[in-house]
């Protein structure tokens, strides 16, 4: 028998193996973890100010120096072993040149420029630490869905434990009432609910009989099922889920790779610049060769990108907070960028355009009971189950005060309903199907039950004894109040197109697109998990797409759309850790939130790279051309620093 090993031992070797680097460089950024940088940057800002209070206090040099130094090796830390790979491999990055900058200053008097340097500096990698492991937690919880043993039948009839990594295409398994189906397969005996809304989306338990398919990881309700496994392991579909979480967080380029190409370049310009700062004039011109030194290192200090590189940070750290104050996480200030250039929303909808749980919409009376009769009987045949559309009826018939008579003998009808003995009478609540079997389908029935179903509502019907149903109760998924605002708001902030990517059918979206404003031909039903990657990956091709969603089986549309978000409020682990920003309290009207701050962000990310590079081009060609004093070149370079910085923190105060 072949084991289906590769992936789970690929995803569970990448869950504790460090990226592809040589053992010491591996150790290095292991040891490195958040909690780790952000101590290193806390003791690189308690010297600052510690630096700063000696010197105002008068206290004596050593001391003064001895603050400094602490808080430059420190500070240095982080940057140092990055700088020391980089020239490791005959390159240098932005970290090489900041080192450089932080002691340069410090050798030409100026430590407090370097200090601040470098506290940002590392603030900045704890922050970017802190948010790293996310894609592994998405997976553990992925993982964590597949049972990991299953029981086999033997060709003798008898059953055996089996790891899920030995099931082979053609075995037979048996799944008890409440556990997760081991693997893909096609029912072959039994009956049964099956929750399949962690995969699929679909929004209320399936009933599933003989020939009918069911998936690895869904939850199996009341009955007992005999499954014929069609796809284990890496096939099954829950493997698949992984598998394109695991893939679409890889495949995302970090924007830090734009600055590092742009800094190894930069670095390089710059202490060539400085070197010749020094050579040309000491050498060539006959300077003194302290003199030549002062220029090229205040040269090097003034050309340092500090207010370029600390001016995105401090804005994006600024909307991140102002953002979490109403209920929106982002994940890092690159999801901030993304966010302002999303052109198309697409949108789950169970849990994301409605409520994630149904509720009884509509109840029909088709005899001699009224309404409140109909729902009377119904609960009280459905007090004892535990099923979701037996609670959206209890909770309706608690809602209107019904007192509801005592039940006896009450019977799971698998997959079709629930029968019992009320006040001596024998009361069906069930599907239409099983009236049809049963014969006692009456036309006014039928038409009650095509005209709710076609609203994309769940109906049950509800006999007494062998006669015609006496009333239908219609249960769905009720429409979030907000979605409908939501959807036109996105509009008017100048998204093009909103769409629906769900695991529902047909109906279903269709019904609730009409309610929110969801154009028909922007509806698209009845998909599995790669489906929606699939849909999404076509979206992208007319821009950046945000994908909303809530649930596991959202989880690869999560991670593929350029922007990830989720519902934080009754969303599941792994959207939450999979998405690139939490809604938090399921309140979707801050959707819109996202994609204006988002703008708002970019705008203001703008204006600082444009200051902070002219301030650099200005202050390096006057410390070139004419000499510039430390004094100046340092007030001028750290007052553009701290109004970029100042210029970030108006975001605070954003309002939408």
């Amino acid at each position: 028998m072949t084991t289906n090993t590769t992936l789970w031992t690929r995803l569970r070797s990448a869950l504790v193996e460090p990226a592809a680097l040589p053992a010491p460089a591996a150790d290095r950024r292991a040891w490195l973890t958040g909690p780790r940088l952000a101590a290193l940057a806390a003791v690189t800002g308690v010297a600052l100010i510690a630096g700063y209070a000696v010197k105002a206090l008068g206290g004596p040099t050593w001391l003064w120096w001895g603050v400094v130094v602490v808080g430059l090796l420190t500070g240095s830390v982080s940057g140092g072993f990055k700088a020391w790979e980089s020239i490791a491999v005959g390159k240098l990055n932005i970290d090489v040149l900041m080192i450089l900058a932080a002691w340069g200053a410090a050798a030409i008097g100026a430590p407090a420029e370097g200090l601040v340097l470098l506290f940002l500096f590392t603030l900045s990698e704890a922050l970017q630490q802190f948010a790293m492991g996310r894609t592994q937690r998405a997976i553990r919880g992925l993982m964590a869905l597949r049972p990991d043993v299953a029981r086999r039948r033997l060709p003798n009839g008898d059953m055996a434990w089996v790891p899920v990594g030995q099931l082979a295409i053609g075995d037979t398994i048996v799944v008890q009432p409440g556990e997760r189906i081991p693997a893909d397969g096609t029912v072959t005996a039994g009956a049964s609910d099956v929750d399949a809304s962690a995969l699929t989306g679909e929004s209320i338990p399936v009933g599933k009989a003989p020939g009918d398919a069911v998936f690895a990881a869904s939850m199996n309700g009341a009955g007992m099922l005999t499954v014929g496994v069609t796809a284990a392991g890496e096939a099954s579909t829950v493997a698949r889920i992984i598998a394109l979480v695991a893939d679409a967080q890889a495949s995302q380029a970090p924007t830090q790779r734009m600055i590092d190409r742009f800094g190894n370049g930069y670095a390089w310009a710059v202490i060539g610049a400085s070197a010749l700062m020094f050579a040309v004039p000491a050498f060539v011109l006959g300077w003194p060769t302290d003199v030549a030194l002062y220029r090229a290192m205040t040269l090097l200090v003034v050309a340092s990108p500090c207010a370029l590189v600390i001016s995105t940070p401090a804005t994006y750290l600024s909307a991140i907070a102002r953002a979490a104050r109403s209920g929106v996480l982002f994940k890092g200030g690159a999801h901030l960028e993304v966010a302002a250039a999303v052109t198309t929303v697409a949108v789950d909808k169970t849990g994301t355009l409605t409520q994630g749980r149904p509720s009884v919409t509509e109840i029909v009376s088709l005899g001699a009971l009224d309404a409140d009769g109909v729902l009377r009987l119904a609960a009280a045949t459905e007090a004892h189950s535990g099923h979701l559309i037996a609670r959206a009826i209890l909770a309706a018939a608690t809602a209107k005060g019904l007192a509801l008579p005592a039940t006896t003998d009450t019977q799971a009808l698998l997959g079709l309903g629930v029968e019992a003995m009320v006040d001596g009478v024998r009361v069906t609540v069930g599907r239409a199907k099983l009236f049809v079997e049963r014969g006692s389908m009456s036309e006014a029935a039928g038409a009650a039950v095509a005209r709710l179903e076609a609203a994309g509502q769940t109906v049950m019907l509800v006999a007494c004894g062998d006669e015609p149903p006496l009333g239908a109760i219609a249960v769905a998924d009720e429409v979030r109040p907000a979605a409908a605002a939501t959807v036109a708001a996105l509009r008017r902030s100048g998204v093009r197109r909103i769409v629906m990517l769900t695991g529902d059918n047909a109906a279903v979206a269709a019904a609730v697109a009409g309610q929110v404003g969801i154009r028909a031909e922007d509806v698209h039903a009845s998909l599995m998990p790669a489906q929606k990657v699939d849909r999404l990956r076509a979206l992208a091709d007319d821009g950046p797409v945000a994908f909303v969603g809530d649930g596991v089986n959202d989880a690869p549309a999560l991670a593929a759309a350029a922007l990830g978000v989720a519902m934080g409020g009754a969303g599941t682990d792994v959207a939450m850790e999979t998405a690139d920003v939490v809604l938090m309290g399921d309140r979707i009207e801050r959707l819109v939130d996202v994609v204006a701050l988002g703008r708002a962000a970019r705008r203001t990310v703008a204006q600082n790279i444009v200051f902070s590079v002219g301030v650099i081009v200005i202050l390096a060609a006057a410390t070139i051309g004419i000499g510039v004093p430390l004094t100046v070149g340092v007030l001028a370079h750290e007052g553009s620093t701290v109004l970029v910085v100042l210029n970030g923190l108006r975001l605070l105060g954003w309002r939408a």
